[in-house]
């Protein structure tokens, strides 16, 4: 693609949209994994599906706003968006850096965050329905959805899962930029594990958690990753309770991304590549 290239070249603003393109193209090979995935999403929902609506009839029906269908809906949708949303940390990031390779992205002619964010919600687009379609056909024919019906509620659940795509990018790449200091990421790659598996609401609705639990999670982002947009999609918040929720998003997202830059610049400064 010759005319893309010397475009880019010449401004290093259209080179996002074509590692958007990248991202999508780049998962979109691995299609025995998607679809492998596809599966293990969709038999864990109907596993959760299970355990939520049990919960929910043997509280009489309802658990902090939570009906059968709501509760069986939120068990589809949530497994439905785990790998869009990438709610659990790698070391990618975190390689890059300890072998030096992070040194190829800051020479590059592109800002290294907005690159890797580009990317990655390129990869989202990607899994969204291959991962994502799987889990909500096998709900609907077996528990059934109870989806908001207005169009307005479907385009704030879209945006809202696009800030959760950004802030789960956000918080990845400040852990993997943490082994500017840390000789080991294994350590806090699993404690970011355990706080997302909790805290997001994969486990079970950060509503139904005790109301110490759910005062901490509320002080994280980690809620705006999964509970958010899973609430927007599934009609659990509407009106000005959903924009309240978006504008949460919004307001973690500018934070994290923040942090990310506030990272890179100093463990810039750290970095020592062999020849110069």
């Amino acid at each position: 693609m010759p005319a893309t290239a010397s475009s880019v070249l010449a401004s290093p603003v259209l080179a996002y949209p074509v590692l958007v393109v990248a991202g999508f193209r780049r998962y979109s090979a691995y299609r025995a994994a998607t679809a492998a995935g596809a599966l293990a999403n969709t038999v864990f929902g109907a596993i959760k599906a299970a355990v939520l609506t049990g919960t929910v009839a043997a509280a009489g029906g309802s658990v902090a706003g939570y009906g059968i269908a709501q509760a069986a809906t939120f068990a589809w949708v949530s497994q439905a968006l785990l790998a869009p949303l990438s709610v659990f940390a790698d070391d990618h990031l975190a390689r890059r850096v300890r072998t030096g390779d992070i040194a190829v992205d800051l020479a590059r002619p592109v800002d290294p965050q907005l690159a890797a964010w580009a990317e990655d919600l390129g990869r989202a687009a990607f899994q969204l329905l291959p991962r994502g379609l799987p889990p909500l056909l096998v709900g609907a024919l077996s528990t059934g959805l109870a989806l908001p019906g207005e169009p307005g509620g479907h385009l704030l659940g879209l945006l809202s899962l696009v800030l959760g795509v950004s802030i789960s990018f956000a918080l990845r790449w400040a852990v993997g930029l943490t082994a500017f200091w840390l000789v080991d990421v294994r350590g806090i790659l699993l404690l970011y594990t355990v706080c997302a598996t909790v805290l997001t609401g994969l486990a079970v609705p950060v509503a139904w958690f005790p109301p110490w639990l759910a005062a901490l999670a509320a002080a994280t982002p980690f809620p705006s990753v999964l509970q958010a947009p899973a609430d927007v999609f599934t009609g659990v918040v509407t009106g000005p309770a959903a924009l309240g929720v978006v504008a949460v998003q919004l307001a973690w997202l500018a934070g994290l991304v923040l942090l990310g830059r506030v990272l890179l610049a100093a463990g810039s400064r750290r970095l020592v590549v062999q020849g110069g």
